[in-house]
């Protein structure tokens, strides 16, 4: 691995105009040193390409049809130089600094595969919100296990590095998976590998009305759940994510309808 290492960072794109600036400045922002960076757009119409071109010679892009994120995700892979792989989805942020701990996490433990860090929750507006859900999976990561993670899905994407060999060893993300297909990764990488943790905010995860956890919600966890019963037939286990499963509709149905409240 160099010196610093190279990080590339993917952010699959497809109409996101309205946070997709905010989104490439925090990739910018991180005056990293040997950073590739290439937005991957789905062939988007609400002005997000005027906004890439505002970038030419900062990043690489391309834009056109494709078959969903994970399809665009893996696009980006293919093209990508770096030693270290991201993916930041265009209404996503880093925290200042993200990448050099990465690296510096990675530089330190030349046998860890991926490394993940803590993740805050912000609303459209950039505001902190649901600081109870980003916490609980906070405490989580720091007693990180295999058969923790086969019940519940802990590990946020934004926050999470993969040296490229995992994708050499272990394949592309799972593109019949359109939701869950960081979880399904994870599952497959985790069996074999456990993450290292970086105890420090790294991203942010935004919830808003057009983002699939928050229009989607009970339909992302049950795919959660069904891709975790393919690497475990125990009963126990699968027993408790379907519990888990409960639980988070429940506390998303609550969310969401607090939200609609104060809407009207």
């Amino acid at each position: 691995m160099r010196n610093p290492p190279r990080i590339t960072v993917i952010t699959p794109s497809y109409n996101q105009g309205e946070f997709i600036t905010e989104t490439i400045e925090s990739v910018l922002g991180q005056e990293y040193p040997d950073l590739e960076y290439l937005v991957i757009d789905g062939g988007s119409t609400d002005g997000t390409l005027d906004v890439l071109k505002r970038y030419e010679g900062r990043l690489a892009w391309v834009s056109e049809p494709d078959r969903g994120q994970s399809d665009a995700i893996n696009k980006g892979i293919r093209k990508a130089t770096g030693d270290i792989i991201a993916y930041l989805n265009s209404d996503d942020l880093y925290e200042v600094g993200a990448l050099r701990k990465a690296a510096g996490y990675f530089l330190a433990h030349p046998g860890c595969l991926w490394v993940t860090g803590r993740c805050g929750i912000i609303d459209a507006k950039g505001r902190e919100t649901r600081g109870y859900i980003a916490a609980y999976k906070n405490f989580l990561l720091r007693r990180y296990g295999y058969n923790i993670l086969l019940v519940t899905n802990f590990i946020s994407q934004p926050a999470t590095f993969i040296r490229r060999e995992a994708f050499g060893e272990l394949g592309l993300f799972d593109e019949s998976q359109h939701r869950v297909m960081d979880y399904e990764f994870w599952l497959r990488l985790g069996r074999k590998y456990p993450p290292g943790f970086i105890d420090d905010c790294l991203a942010h995860f935004r919830v808003h009305p057009g983002s699939k956890t928050s229009s989607s919600f009970d339909r992302t966890f049950r795919e959660e759940l069904e891709v975790a019963r393919k690497y475990t037939d125990s009963v126990l286990l699968n027993g408790l994510h379907y519990l888990s499963y409960l639980g988070i509709r429940a506390a998303y149905t609550a969310l969401d309808a607090a939200s609609r409240r104060k809407v009207f």
